[in-house]
């Protein structure tokens, strides 16, 4: 079961709705909350009335990175324990990718060092005007290793370099103009605009997303011949799904 006090999780109007739940913590991340968080994603996965997937925060932040407790037990760690504690995050990172269901990060106040990671690893991201990305882990002699895997397919090489090296915060806006968000929302209107775009993907092909889901990522990397032959297996594929023949013969009795 998903523990209550880590992660909330709830589906109402074909929305599955997972609210990282340590405000006092800043949502700080550790172990127990990873495994929580992947649980729900699991969750959401299998439920066949979900449409799309709202990821935010509890409190005025959405998450302020690794818990200080955690970061304290890295120095005293082997390297196999290092190595075991630094995949439950590849993990998640992966399973956002892996999910039927498109995964909307809801971005309020601060996501910074793994909590911008975990921001920038779903497959929208909204964000109010006040929130603030940042990847400080430089000024602890820290290295944003893996979320530096989903920085570079987001940003240029040398705006890349900038954010993981100097560590500096930068405001939604600024995230919006580099790529990291998808759209900026005035605060007030932020919970009403984030559930308008979440309720659009009810209007869309379930198993259409999804494979288009899968595909984006699967040709990450492909030179173009491979990029192209992969489209063609998918479009046979949709091709063949009751979704699709339902679709295609509702647009001709138009």
């Amino acid at each position: 079961m998903i523990p209550a006090a880590l992660v909330l999780y709830e589906v109402s109007d074909g929305i599955g709705r997972i609210t990282l739940n340590r405000p006092e913590k800043r949502n700080a991340l550790n172990a127990e909350l990873i495994a929580a968080l992947k649980e729900a994603l699991r969750r959401a996965d299998h439920d066949e009335h979900v449409r799309a997937v709202v990821l935010t925060g509890a409190g005025p932040d959405f998450c302020a990175g690794a818990d200080l407790e955690a970061l304290r037990k890295v120095a005293a760690s082997s390297v196999d324990e290092n190595l075991a504690d630094a995949r439950l995050l590849m993990e998640l990172f992966m399973l956002i990718r892996q999910i039927r269901v498109p995964v909307v990060a809801a971005v309020q106040g601060r996501a910074l060092a793994g909590g911008c990671g975990l921001a920038t690893a779903c497959d929208l991201v909204l964000a109010a005007r006040s929130a603030r990305f940042g990847y400080p882990e430089v000024k602890i002699g820290f290295v944003p290793a893996m979320v530096m895997a989903i920085l570079r397919r987001n940003l240029s090489e040398k705006k890349a370099f900038e954010l993981i090296t100097l560590g500096s915060e930068i405001s939604a806006e600024e995230a919006g103009r580099l790529g990291l968000v998808n759209r900026v929302f005035n605060d007030e209107n932020f919970a009403a605009e984030v559930q308008a775009i979440a309720r659009q993907f009810e209007k869309v092909g379930r198993s259409a997303v999804s494979l288009a889901k899968q595909l984006l990522y699967q040709i990450d990397g492909m030179d173009f011949a491979n990029a192209l032959q992969c489209g063609v297996d998918v479009n046979v594929i949709a091709r063949m799904t009751e979704e699709c023949r339902q679709g295609v013969e509702r647009f001709l009795k138009r």
